[in-house]
């Protein structure tokens, strides 16, 4: 409800400015934003979607790791990787899989693949294993789930991490959001924006999120083709690429023809 209520003010000071609201939020937002491909699990499959993915123009394809056991799913990304052109790269999400022990022996696995980003590695995060594990990789580690149990306040005094994974739907809005991101960024962190498997509207915000972080990092908004159904009309990437629009405010308009369950 809290981000809902912030993304509808948003919406309608934009509005009223007559200015998208990334460009509402920050002047200098970006309004086109580079998004990853979401191939699900790290499997046999992966290879045949990763090239379906690049076909499409995706340049980072996210993958969930930590589902087999280390060895086999790091046979699994070796074998992937040696199939990608130059300039592809990769994106893991462990969701908490690993003990410590398994953490470090993946990360020494994974040196010299083409990983630009490894998410969630621990099952029982704390600051000092984090710090332990980015210290072994030059590949920016990434929190998403444990940042409430680790604790904001914490983890920007002391960065364990090179990035938080933000999400307007959970951080309640796009202004929360947007200043965690600021200070994040002076505590020498960088953030990727996802959806939460939003509808076009959630989809929408935290597509003017990513423009207004104008990063130049990738995004995982490539989400709305997993919905059967949608409230209105979700952005959906060319080229690997969503683009925020000139509309003023969010740029969103409800299906009212749609029947939802």
């Amino acid at each position: 409800m809290r981000c809902a209520a912030d993304v509808a003010l948003c919406d309608l000071a934009a509005q009223q400015a007559g200015l998208p609201l990334a460009r509402w939020l920050v002047p200098d937002a970006a309004q086109r934003v580079r998004c990853n491909a979401a191939l699900g699990a790290l499997d046999a499959g992966a290879p045949q979607r990763a090239r379906a993915a690049i076909a499409e123009g995706f340049e980072v394809l996210k993958l969930k790791a930590g589902l087999q056991p280390v060895e086999h799913e790091l046979a699994l990304l070796r074998q992937l990787a040696a199939g990608l052109p130059p300039g592809i790269a990769l994106r893991l999400d462990a969701n908490r899989a690993w003990n410590m022990a398994d953490a470090q022996r993946f990360i020494a696995g994974m040196a010299g693949l083409p990983l630009e980003m490894l998410e969630e590695p621990l099952a029982q995060p704390g600051l000092a294993d984090l710090s332990t594990l980015q210290a072994l990789t030059d590949v920016p580690l990434a929190l998403d789930e444990s940042l409430p149990g680790l604790g904001l306040e914490q983890v920007l005094a002391a960065p364990p991490v090179q990035r938080l994974v933000l999400k307007p739907m959970v951080i309640g809005g796009l202004q929360p959001a947007l200043e965690t991101a600021r200070r994040a960024r002076e505590s020498g962190m960088a953030c990727v924006v996802t959806t939460s498997v939003d509808s076009a509207a959630g989809t929408l915000a935290a597509l003017h999120l990513a423009a207004a972080l104008n990063n130049g990092l990738h995004h995982g908004l490539a989400t709305s083709g997993w919905l059967a159904r949608d409230t209105g009309c979700a952005p959906h990437p060319e080229r690997g690429i969503l683009t925020a629009g000139e509309l003023p405010g969010l740029g969103f308009f409800p299906d009212i023809d749609q029947e939802l369950p």
